[in-house]
């Protein structure tokens, strides 16, 4: 079963820049979504990115997935979800913090074809890591 670990949160100052790492044992190639959850709150999607193999013939960009990286509303601009193929992890480039970005962040593994923004999509979870926006 794979396993997943994250690394990299802290905290930082607004405006600050921070970079998480999620590492993925084992070599498959899996999308993967970033997600966190502040206190209080409930899970939140924040970035996902597929896994850049081509669609089958078939595929049709539908509402679930176009395939391509995606983000939410209230990161898009400021966080840039990439991917290390030959280190298997995937990373979560996070600048301009903000306070309401404070939360512990999580990885999932998911699928190309899946509802990406539902955390239900998600077979597998790391332990996250807690990130903290203070002055």
């Amino acid at each position: 079963q794979v396993r997943l670990a994250e690394s990299g949160g802290g905290l930082v100052q607004p405006g600050d820049s921070l970079t998480l790492s999620c590492a993925v044992s084992g070599s498959d190639i899996y999308a993967m979504g970033w997600w966190r959850q502040a206190p209080g709150k409930a899970r939140e999607f924040v970035a996902w990115i597929p896994t850049g193999r081509r669609p089958p013939v078939s595929f049709i960009p539908n509402r679930k997935t176009t395939r391509q990286i995606d983000y939410s509303d209230s990161v898009k601009g400021r966080f840039t979800v990439s991917r290390d193929s030959a280190k298997n992890t995937v990373y979560l480039q996070m600048n301009s913090m903000k306070p309401e970005d404070t939360a512990d962040y999580y990885c999932g593994v998911t699928s190309d074809s899946s509802d990406h923004r539902l955390d239900s999509e998600y077979t597998t979870w790391g332990p996250g890591t807690q990130v903290t926006v203070s002055s």
